[in-house]
C-alpha cells in the first residue's frame, strides 16, 4: 500500500464525518446551547446540527430533547495514541508535553477527510487553502504553527515511525517553539488512512 508523507511549518509573530463513526443520543438538560453541548462531546456544532435535521433552528432546543450525536470514540481514540506518541518522543528529548486542542484536531480532522473527498495528498487545500488559513478560519489563533500529513499508514505506531524517521516531520513533532497539538484520522473507501497532525502556539 502507498504511504505517503509531508511536513509544512510556519511562524507568525503578529499575532464529513469518518465511514467508521457511530452516533449516540444526547437529552438536552435546561441551560444546554448547541455549543456547550459540542464542547462536552468535543465535536463541532455544525457535526451535531448535520447530523439532526430534525431541528429547524439550532438556537432553539428545550430540555428533555433528543439530539443525535456523532459518536469518533473509535476515530478518538487512534488520534489520542499519536498524541501519546508524540509526548514520549517529547519526553525522550527532554521537551514538555504538548497538550491536546479537541478544536484543533476537529480541524485536523476536516484536512483528512478533504483529502479523500477531493483526492490530493498536500498541504495546500482546494477547500481551506494552507493550513495556517484553514486553522484561522476555523478560529485558531496562533504565533506559531505546523502542520504533518501521511496516507497509508495502518496505526498510529507505524504513522509516527514514519514520521519520526524523516528530519523534517521529526522537527515538527520536537520543535519548542509548539505547545498544543490535534491529530485528525480519516479513512478513505478501501480502508486507506489519512493522518494530519497540527501543531501551534496559541496567542
Amino acid at each position: 500500500m502507498k504511504k505517503r508523507l509531508s511536513l509544512i511549518f510556519l511562524f507568525i509573530f503578529i499575532f464529513s464525518v469518518n465511514a467508521f463513526a457511530q452516533s449516540q443520543t444526547y437529552i438536552v438538560k435546561p441551560g444546554d446551547t448547541m455549543w456547550k453541548i459540542a464542547s462536552k462531546f468535543q465535536v463541532g456544532t455544525s457535526e451535531i446540527i448535520a447530523a439532526n435535521p430534525q431541528i429547524k433552528n439550532p438556537d432553539l432546543i428545550y430540555p428533555g430533547q433528543k439530539i443525535t450525536i456523532p459518536n469518533l470514540d473509535d476515530v478518538k481514540a487512534l488520534e489520542n495514541e499519536v498524541i501519546r506518541l508524540v509526548n514520549v518522543e517529547r519526553a525522550k528529548a527532554g521537551l514538555p508535553q504538548l497538550t491536546q486542542n479537541w478544536q484543533l484536531s476537529r480541524v485536523a480532522r476536516y484536512k483528512s477527510q478533504d483529502m479523500i473527498d477531493k483526492g490530493y495528498f498536500a498541504h495546500n487545500s482546494p477547500t481551506y487553502g494552507s493550513p495556517f488559513k484553514m486553522m484561522e478560519s476555523f478560529g485558531i489563533r496562533y504565533s506559531a504553527a505546523g502542520e504533518n500529513i501521511a496516507m497509508g499508514q495502518q496505526s498510529p505506531s507505524q504513522v509516527m515511525n514514519a514520521w519520526m524517521n524523516s528530519p523534517g516531520h521529526r522537527n515538527n513533532i520536537l520543535s519548542p517553539s509548539f505547545t498544543q497539538i490535534g491529530v485528525g484520522l480519516a479513512k478513505d473507501k478501501n480502508g486507506r488512512m489519512y493522518w494530519t497532525q497540527m501543531f501551534i502556539k496559541p496567542l
